[in-house]
C-alpha cells in the first residue's frame, strides 16, 4: 500500500480477461464508486481528473472494474511535481540469462550505495527487475530525470558491452537496457504485488535482496504463489522503504 495510496495511478483494465483486449485508463469516472477518488492534475491540454485511492477498499473497487495492473506515479497527489520515488527498470535483450540480469541489478544497487542511496528490488513480472529508490521530496521532475539519466549513462560508460541507456532496440542487442525514462512527470511503473496482464498472470513481487539472489525468473510468482508468500511473511520485504528519509545526491 505505501507504493500505491495517495498517488495518481494508471490502470490496466481487462474486461474480458488477459486473453482479450486490455486498455489503460488514467482518468477518474463516477462509475468507480465512492472509494475511488479524483485528483485534478495539469495536462498539456489543461486540467484533468486522475484516479487515486487511499485504502484497500479503493483497490478492491478498481479490481471489481476489471483492473489487473496498477501503475502509480513516482509522486504523491498533494505534490505531484515533487517526486519521492526513483526507478531503474532493467530490461534484458533476448537471450540474456537471468543470472546476468541479477548481476546487473546488484551492480545498480552497489553503485547507488556508493553515492549514499539505499535501494529495494522487485521482480517486474515481465522480463526484468526494478531497482527502486525512495527519496525525500524536494527536487522537481527535471532534476530527478537528469539525475537518473546521468546515473544510467555512467553505468553504460563503465560497461558499454553490458548496458545501454537508450530505448532504441537497434542498439540493445546482447545488452541490458537501464530504463531511466520512467522518472518523469506522468510516467508510471507497475506497483509491487500487482498482477500483470500476461500469460499465467505473474505478480510484480517485492523481494529482499537475499531472496532476489535465489530468484529464477521475473515471473517466479503467479497469483497462487504470491498468496502463499503473503501468508508466510513475518515482515515486509521492503521494510524501511516507506520510512526512508534519504536525499537525492548531486551526481
Amino acid at each position: 500500500m505505501p507504493e500505491l495510496i495517495d498517488r495518481p495511478v494508471s490502470l490496466l483494465r481487462c474486461p474480458d480477461g488477459i486473453g482479450s483486449q486490455c486498455f489503460f485508463h488514467k482518468h477518474h469516472s463516477d462509475g468507480f464508486g465512492p472509494d475511488v477518488h479524483p485528483v485534478s492534475l495539469r495536462e498539456s491540454a489543461g486540467q484533468a481528473d486522475y484516479v487515486y485511492v487511499d485504502d484497500i477498499q479503493g483497490v478492491l473497487a478498481l479490481v471489481q472494474m476489471n483492473t489487473l495492473e496498477f501503475h502509480p506515479w513516482g509522486a504523491r497527489r498533494d505534490k505531484p511535481d515533487r517526486p519521492d520515488h526513483l526507478i531503474f527498470d532493467l530490461d534484458p535483450a533476448e537471450g540474456i540469462a537471468w543470472s546476468e540480469l541479477k548481476r546487473a541489478a546488484r551492480e545498480v544497487r552497489d553503485r547507488l550505495a556508493e553515492i549514499g542511496l539505499d535501494s529495494w528490488v522487485r521482480l517486474s513480472g515481465g522480463k526484468g527487475a526494478h531497482v527502486c529508490v525512495p527519496i525525500q521530496r524536494g527536487p522537481d521532475w527535471p532534476q530527478v530525470k537528469a539525475f537518473c539519466e546521468a546515473f544510467a549513462d555512467a553505468m553504460v560508460e563503465n560497461s558499454p558491452l553490458r548496458y545501454v541507456a537508450t530505448a532504441s532496440k537497434a542498439v540493445r542487442k546482447d545488452r541490458i537496457f537501464i530504463d531511466w525514462l520512467r522518472n518523469a512527470r506522468g510516467a508510471t511503473s507497475v506497483t509491487g504485488w500487482s498482477l500483470r496482464a500476461r500469460e499465467g498472470a505473474p505478480v510484480a513481487m517485492p523481494l529482499r535482496w537475499d531472496e532476489f539472489a535465489r530468484s529464477r525468473a521475473s515471473t517466479d510468482f503467479d497469483l497462487g504463489k504470491a498468496l502463499r508468500r503473503a501468508k508466510r511473511l513475518r515482515s515486509d520485504p521492503w521494510e524501511g522503504y516507506a520510512s526512508s528519509r534519504q536525499r537525492l545526491p548531486k551526481l
